[in-house]
């Protein structure tokens, strides 16, 4: 039975009220937990793709190549990041996958983000594990035909787990493999992947002051207009050799314990960096991306609802405000912060 969030909401509302009543509560099994899902996935790894030449085409031509993958939770288990290097015949090129689990509708979903592409997350697929396998599914267009795209996990607590990457044109009655690649571990702890000999840095290196973990001093307009202080940390690593990076938070709010998911990447074609953010409260899609630059060591990004400015002090601890948009063209800022690193 398929319920929406309201629904869920709802019926946790009644559950409360009956047994605030004297209701009988009922006994159910714990819920499993889903921050382990992806725990055979840690670490680096050497990747050997296959990968069909022409897709959709009747292609029977397959390109094979070599890549590199590293992988790391965040959100507490809930969310995790891969870093990708792919060699193709072509040329190499960078990329990253980032997942969370929304425990509303008991899926993961993936997004991927190209490179090449930056400036935007690819489509999601949605879906979960059973025992060592894994079958996810969205939907996408590929040069202007849509397409079903199926993401499936094979012998995932084995030696060598892999991948495939199905397209379907018919409402999944059948289904065109196009990808696949097969995992073999090289360390046991992620470590972002480093700038290659043949490459060059493809951005400026506007946020290597944030990596590393910090501890942070929040202040935030609550409802009702007054200010609110608490602690935060932030854990930030680099992705793509320097060109995307992303943050894990951890809120210790006056409303309770919260977590997010930062995203950045260089969109080299419009010369912006692009920000996107998930909250752990509302896990199932990004919101809608902040663009900007950095100029004079301050870096102003935005969209048409809040705009995120980050400065670097004369102590090389950052500061960073967030303001909202109000009538008549008015930022009201809502939210300060100042950092300490905590460890590189």
């Amino acid at each position: 039975m398929n319920i929406s969030r309201r629904e869920l909401l709802q019926n946790l509302s009644l559950a409360g009220a009956a047994c605030a009543l004297g209701a009988p509560r009922l006994t159910t099994a714990a819920a499993p937990d889903h921050s382990k899902d992806w725990d055979w996935l840690t670490g680096n790894w050497d990747v050997y793709h296959e990968r069909l030449r022409d897709r959709l085409a009747g292609s029977t031509t397959w390109d094979k190549f070599a890549g590199k993958s590293a992988f790391w939770h965040t959100l507490g288990g809930l969310g995790n990041i891969d870093d990708n290097l792919l060699h193709l015949p072509s040329g190499m090129y960078r990329a990253f996958s980032a997942r969370t689990y929304d425990p509303a509708t008991n899926q993961w979903a993936i997004w991927w983000l190209d490179g090449r592409t930056a400036g935007k997350l690819d489509p999601p697929v949605r879906g979960g594990f059973t025992q060592d396998e894994g079958e996810f599914f969205g939907s996408d267009t590929w040069k202007g035909t849509p397409v079903t795209v199926r993401f499936r996990w094979h012998e995932t607590h084995g030696k060598r787990p892999w991948w495939d990457q199905g397209f379907s044109t018919d409402d999944r009655k059948t289904w065109e493999i196009n990808w696949r690649n097969y995992f073999t571990r090289t360390q046991a702890v992620a470590t972002p992947i480093p700038l290659e000999a043949a490459e060059s840095a493809s951005a400026p290196p506007d946020w290597s002051f944030l990596v590393g973990q910090w501890r942070v001093r929040n202040r935030r307009r609550s409802a009702d207009g007054t200010w609110e202080e608490f602690d935060s940390t932030l854990n930030n690593w680099p992705v793509m050799g320097g060109a995307g990076n992303v943050g894990d938070n951890v809120f210790h709010a006056p409303g309770g314990t919260y977590r997010g998911m930062s995203l950045r990447a260089y969109d080299g074609t419009a010369r912006l960096w692009r920000s996107w953010w998930v909250d752990s409260r509302a896990p199932a899609d990004f919101g809608a991306p902040l663009g900007g630059q950095f100029a004079n060591g301050v870096g102003t990004l935005q969209n048409d609802e809040a705009r995120s400015t980050w400065t670097l002090t004369k102590a090389g601890a950052p500061h960073w405000e967030q303001a909202v948009a109000r009538t008549g063209g008015q930022w009201e800022t809502n939210w300060v912060a100042e950092f300490e690193r905590a460890s590189a």
